[in-house]
């Protein structure tokens, strides 16, 4: 495929694997029997755009062309759910980037995909209007007449997650939209982040977390409303062993159809919410979720064997995790790969690298 990297958003418009976890085969879990997508069997590469500039949005933009028609037949008749990450509703660098809603807005209207587009999200911190009204969200869905959904109000279903406390499944309600791809097309807007569990956080931890909903009124802190309560603590498995085991799990129903991931101004230490910004001003777009989170963990510097979740979803065939079967589309890796400073707890982090020791 032959791309224009000069081609713009204005321009367009105006034309018009892992190791550690043979413990859970151990304890008669067989994490891996799964509809797996036969990679050897994929004739050509898998695609990656990666795109770098001054404009948030036209980055964004210029990456989705890339897709432009695949994304346009694989929505077909369904409508579009945009999932920001917004698991604080006050920390702007944190979150998902207004500018990088309008991007992927611009995009679906230039294909005739924006009627019908919901923005939905179920805010980890705080009430989830906090987060749309804090970080612009209400402009952006008025000047495009998209509706903005607050998850936490929505219609659940309920999955069971792993507890490595005591070794049994666990009720967990979610967001039964996020669960749709039938009638919806999903695409995780995510940000380039460290984290205090698993090393990184990237297109599909922000659909897995965002999926469990809470009370509404909820906030974490002193403020919290007494009985209130949250769903998304039961997701992280109370340990690393859980959290990392719960995303692989998860990841088959709650996965985005499409990976936008932005990564103009990265976080890095502790993150995912008390990092601080790196200026890297890249950006990375696939409808191979896995490749795409597999491209960003290399941005960011980080030892891919490192970050276990990916690492089962590797092995698992839930997508590419291998880059030498990846087609990098826009700019290549090495041009933008930085050192990210990881959360100050890394070395806990990294205990599910090895099975664990239970008394």
């Amino acid at each position: 495929m032959h791309f224009n990297q000069r081609e713009s958003r204005r321009a367009f418009l105006k034309s018009g694997i892992g190791v550690g976890i043979g413990w859970l085969a151990a304890a008669g879990v067989d994490p891996f029997i799964r509809r797996s997508r036969a990679l050897a069997a994929q004739p050509d590469r898998t695609r990656v755009a990666l795109m770098s500039g001054d404009d948030r949005t036209d980055n964004l933009f210029r990456a989705l062309q890339v897709f432009r028609q695949e994304i346009a037949q694989a929505i077909g008749s369904r409508r579009v759910i945009i999932k920001p990450n917004n698991v604080s509703v006050d920390v702007q660098l944190s979150a998902t980037h207004a500018d990088a809603l309008v991007g992927i807005l611009e995009f679906l209207k230039s294909i005739g995909k924006l009627e019908g587009t919901l923005i939905a999200e179920s805010a980890g911190t705080g009430p989830t209007p906090e987060g749309f009204s804090n970080f612009g969200y209400y402009q952006v869905a008025d000047k495009y007449g998209v509706k903005l959904v607050d998850l936490d109000e929505a219609e659940t279903e309920t999955l069971y997650v792993f507890d490595e406390r005591d070794m049994q499944p666990h009720a967990m309600r979610v967001a039964r939209l996020l669960l749709n791809h039938k009638d919806f097309y999903l695409i995780s807007a995510a940000v380039l982040k460290t984290h205090d569990r698993v090393v990184a956080t990237l297109s599909l931890k922000n659909i897995v977390f965002g999926a469990p909903v809470k009370d509404l009124g909820f906030r974490w802190g002193p403020k919290r409303k007494p009985g209130t309560t949250t769903q998304k603590p039961i997701a992280h498995g109370s340990g690393i062993y859980g959290i990392n085991y719960n995303l692989f799990a998860l990841a088959e129903k709650l996965h985005p159809d499409l990976a936008v991931i932005d990564g103009f101004a990265g976080m890095e230490g502790n993150g995912p919410v008390g990092g601080t910004p790196v200026d890297h001003r890249v950006c990375v777009v696939s409808p191979d979720w896995l490749a795409a989170d597999r491209v960003a963990v290399e941005l960011m510097g980080i030892d891919f064997a490192k970050v276990g979740y990916l690492n089962y979803c590797a092995r698992a065939g839930l997508g590419q995790a291998d880059l030498a079967q990846m087609e990098i589309l826009g700019e290549p890796i090495d041009r933008h790969r930085r050192q990210y400073r990881l959360h100050s707890n890394v070395e806990n982090q990294l205990r599910w690298l090895q099975p664990p020791s239970w008394s």
